[in-house]
């Protein structure tokens, strides 16, 4: 990667200065590592700044063993590299990290990690941006990385929700995000709460019932359930052919017949489905809809048990809910999402909302002012990445082999000779 060092007049003594000849991508998750490997392609230099020690930090460290990939294999790939035959239709966790491991390692892309960004700010007067940040290994330094052009990669799952529940901090028992939960082996025998009913909230759920735990989870929203398959189809696969020839909002009607055929009436479990249809939900408010693995079989035999009522306090051994009842736990897991951490670091409200999303609505979020692109934050999950990572990749290279030619041309043009005839 082509760059040089040199002096800045601000903080000259505490900060090197590093110029990029090519863009600087923040983050080095899938998204990151696509964009990446289509700049390797067109020959283009870059810089990616990771702020954890390894790629793919969330499926690294923050995610649990059972976890599987939804969707097949083929709406998770990245651009220019297909996932192994020999992986299964839905890949595990260990074998998709496998898999981003070898992604990197095939396009000869290698991160800087360790390198937290904490502010980037694209300056009028250089026509460049700024981007600043700190590290912690082998020591504490900082870097300041100027660059044409930033690409946010750092996606829609950067840190963890933690709700502020009155008296959670009085609870006795173990309190953890489902980002630190890894197996249920840990928590055989207890009473555990589960707090949110989405993909994670539902499968934590799952395995904790598996491993002989007394699960509750709390449903304090309408949920989407719909079956992982239809007929050994990919629901998401059969909803995206459905779209080619019908209107969403049919394939919305068609989908939840399909479930309730399948799975009969799950509002009878304390399950309330929204009234909006689940690809227009999504489309509208980025909520996705369960996929089930085998979760809605352990609450309809009683297994997991679903809690309605809002939580009103916890005390130091349960729970008291809005309703007058109250329970004991022995543990509780907050399975409540993640959000964009942009605004913490970028300083660009023009392009960005205040929930750290592109303001411009998709197809053409992936592209801001200034040299500033997005990718990540579709809403679309990985096939939305890849596309976007491949515009991105294209934009950039034109603009970059357009300098590139304009710096090599002579400083007077040469007058070309007369041919005699």
């Amino acid at each position: 990667m082509d760059h040089f060092m040199f002096n800045s007049n601000e903080d000259i003594l505490s900060r090197r200065c590093v110029w990029v000849n090519g863009p600087v991508i923040v983050g080095a998750g899938p998204s990151g590592l696509a964009v990446g490997a289509c700049l390797k392609e067109q020959g283009v230099p870059f810089v990616i700044l990771e702020r954890a020690d390894c790629i793919a930090s969330l499926w690294q460290k923050h995610t649990y063993d059972r976890l599987k990939l939804h969707l097949p294999k083929q709406f998770c790939q990245l651009p220019k590299m297909p996932f192994p035959k020999s992986f299964p239709k839905y890949p595990t966790r260990r074998q998709f990290i496998d898999y981003l491991e070898s992604y990197a390692t095939h396009f000869d892309i290698n991160p800087h990690f360790n390198e937290c960004v904490q502010s980037a700010k694209y300056d009028e007067t250089m026509g460049l941006w700024r981007v600043k940040t700190t590290g912690w290994a082998p020591a504490r330094h900082e870097v300041e990385y100027i660059c044409r052009s930033l690409v946010v990669a750092t996606g829609e799952n950067a840190e963890c929700v933690r709700p502020d529940i009155n008296g959670l901090a009085h609870f006795d028992g173990k309190v953890i995000h489902s980002s630190e939960y890894k197996s249920g082996d840990a928590f055989q025998g207890q009473k555990v709460l589960v707090v949110g009913c989405g993909n994670s909230g539902m499968e934590v759920s799952l395995d904790l019932s598996n491993h002989n735990a007394k699960p509750s989870i709390i449903c304090q929203s309408s949920v989407h359930i719909l079956p992982r398959e239809i007929m050994g189809k990919s629901t998401f696969e059969l909803a995206m052919l459905l779209m080619k020839w019908v209107p969403l909002w049919l394939v919305d009607k068609m989908l939840l017949l399909f479930s309730w055929l399948i799975f009969g009436d799950i509002q009878k479990f304390g399950l309330k489905r929204p009234k909006v249809g689940p690809l227009e939900l999504k489309n509208k408010e980025g909520k996705t809809p369960v996929l089930d693995i085998g979760a809605l079989e352990k609450i309809r035999s009683g297994k997991i048990k679903v809690i309605e009522s809002e939580i009103k306090s916890f005390n130091s051994n349960g729970v008291f809910f809005m309703d007058g009842n109250s329970m004991e736990f022995d543990a509780v897991i907050l399975a409540t999402g993640y959000r964009s951490n942009v605004p913490s670091w970028l300083q660009d409200s023009e392009s960005f909302n205040k929930n750290g999303f592109p303001k411009t609505p998709y197809p053409n979020g992936w592209k801001g002012r200034n040299g500033l692109y997005a990718v990540g934050f579709t809403r679309r999950g990985l096939a939305g990445a890849s596309s976007d990572a491949i515009k991105i990749a294209q934009d950039i290279a034109n603009v970059w082999k357009h300098e590139t030619i304009q710096y090599k041309l002579p400083l007077f043009n040469q007058i070309p000779k007369n041919k005699k005839n």
